[in-house]
């Protein structure tokens, strides 16, 4: 019977979601979100100040505040939790999900519109089973499935800290999904398929290292949710765990030690300079990573860093697959615009500037099976995420003025497969729809560009 009950909700929740992909399908929403505008603001605190402020020993419960604020950083709490123009923690990022727009909630100690009239009890339900301080279900953008992994004393100190932050009344926008999963008891039947049931459990075969690291991906790094590729219902493929996923049109890169599309030629120090720093001899942390390096990961502790690293190296290699020839006359074209418009950042040999620009040689990023976030930093430029040591944040510009998507499509076809490289060739369909929903259909010129008539 019980078998019976849940096959009935899979099927139901897979018509629900077919009918709000068709509908989606008609919306002209752009998948990158601006960050909402806030009304109204009570407190001029920053991120950093927030997460790095002191806490007096005179305090009470100091230990637990610190050890909360700390915890706030390792979940990447501010990213989510930051508006545009807003105060840390208030809300209102919007999440662009195949099913329609959630935006983040306030989790301040506002009484009214934050989280200050909760519970720890509350608190550790929606962290554990996704539920809201009146029983109400909680969507999955907001990482549940991982966090109901933490401990209740981690989930104690957050709440204590979230507790004694400023309060901030303010109210996100209302959510833009489509029905029927607008109505939050829709979650109910998505939870009974893939809500997994337990806290973290250590592995006595593997090493403290590798457990905390485990422990920390996994659960309040929710690392998953972004490079974890989804199903049609939004939940985790776990055949393909950590193998890379697409996030608002950003791939987030593949993590096994897959050694041409994955972490399989970071060393463990590399990939700990990496997080702790956004910069290493390989790669710069861009788009949404930059974010969780300057305000989660940089914060952390060199141990625990280390132990994500051991985790990582830990991971069976994803299927390498294989890749086919790009055309001769496509890479002679790319050639031709790479040397035009590349080289001045990453050199004529794709050699780069490490830690500054990153080398395109043998380059993960580059090689990833979807090179959505190669045509996107292209069209729509990227920042380096900043952090204690590398405060000076550098960029790279937008193309999407001066090159065509034939132009796109054959530079990065060639760079894809060039200096011991193997890519796909990179469609010119392919730049023509993500540059469609980034809106950049409509070509700017700057007053300097030299292209004005």
């Amino acid at each position: 019977m019980k078998l019976h009950f849940k096959i009935l909700v899979g099927v139901s929740l897979v018509i629900a979601v077919a009918l709000v992909q068709i509908l989606s399908s008609a919306s002209t929403r752009n998948v990158v979100l601006e960050r909402s505008a806030y009304t109204t603001i009570t407190s001029d605190m920053t991120p950093q100040g927030l997460l790095g402020r002191s806490i007096p020993d005179t305090t009470a419960n100091a230990a637990q505040l610190r050890r909360g604020q700390y915890l706030v950083g390792v979940g990447g709490c501010v990213s989510c939790h930051l508006g545009k123009g807003g105060q840390p923690l208030a809300g209102g990022v919007g999440l662009e999900t195949p099913f329609g727009v959630i935006y983040s909630s306030n989790i301040t100690s506002d009484q009214q519109t934050g989280i200050g009239s909760w519970t720890a009890d509350q608190f550790y339900g929606a962290m554990r089973g996704g539920t809201g301080a009146h029983g109400e279900n909680l969507y999955p953008a907001f990482p549940y499935p991982s966090f109901r992994l933490i401990t209740r004393d981690d989930s104690d100190a957050i709440f204590a800290f979230l507790k004694s932050t400023p309060a901030v009344n303010y109210t996100p926008p209302a959510n833009g999904l489509h029905f029927p999963l607008n109505i939050r008891a829709s979650v109910k039947g998505w939870n009974f398929l893939y809500l997994k049931s337990g806290e973290f459990k250590a592995d006595d075969t593997h090493s403290s290292d590798w457990n905390r690291g485990a422990y920390l991906v996994n659960g309040l790094g929710h690392c998953g949710g972004c490079h974890t590729p989804k199903n049609s219902l939004g939940a985790d493929r776990g055949d393909r765990f950590l193998q890379g996923g697409l996030v608002e049109g950003w791939l987030a890169p593949d993590l096994t030690s897959n050694t041409r599309i994955g972490l399989g030629r970071w060393t463990t120090e590399q990939i700990v300079e990496y997080l702790q720093t956004g910069r290493n001899v390989y790669a710069a942390a861009g788009a949404q990573m930059g974010e969780v390096i300057t305000y989660s990961t940089s914060l952390m502790t060199r141990d625990d860093l280390s132990a994500i690293a051991v985790y990582l190296k830990s991971l069976p290699s994803s299927n390498p697959g294989t890749v086919e020839p790009a055309p001769a006359a496509t890479l002679h074209r790319g050639a031709a615009i790479y040397s035009d418009a590349c080289t001045g950042c990453h050199l004529e040999n794709g050699v780069g500037q490490p830690r500054l620009f990153p080398p395109l040689g043998d380059n993960a990023m580059v090689q990833q099976e979807d090179p959505a976030g190669l045509i996107h930093a292209i069209l729509g430029g990227a920042h380096v995420g900043v952090s204690p040591s590398r405060p000076t944040p550098t960029s790279m510009p937008s193309f999407a003025w001066k090159l065509s998507d034939r132009e796109i499509a054959d530079v990065l076809t060639y760079i894809r497969n060039s200096w011991g490289n193997q890519g796909s060739a990179v469609t010119v369909d392919e730049v023509l729809d993500l540059r469609s929903r980034l809106g950049l259909n409509t070509i700017y010129y700057t007053a300097n560009s030299g292209d004005r008539n």
